[in-house]
């Protein structure tokens, strides 16, 4: 005896589609960017870098603007 299929009362009929984000599928890529972000601009290891002062100075004025 074949299984008798489901279907929905009020079929979708716009051509929009509709996608719910639950709140933490944003939340976690942005936090995981942030703690990212601050163990890159971390200036206990900025000594180490061999790279132009130039990027060095960028990052730490990003550091400056986040931290306000």
């Amino acid at each position: 005896m074949p299984a008798r299929t489901h279907t929905r009362p009020h079929p979708a009929t716009t051509g929009r589609v509709d996608i719910r984000l639950p709140w933490w599928a944003l939340a976690l890529p942005a936090l995981a960017f942030a703690a990212l972000l601050m163990l890159i601009l971390n200036p206990a290891d900025a000594q180490a870098s061999a790279g132009d002062p130039g990027i060095a100075h960028l990052f730490e004025r990003a550091q400056q603007a986040l931290t306000r």
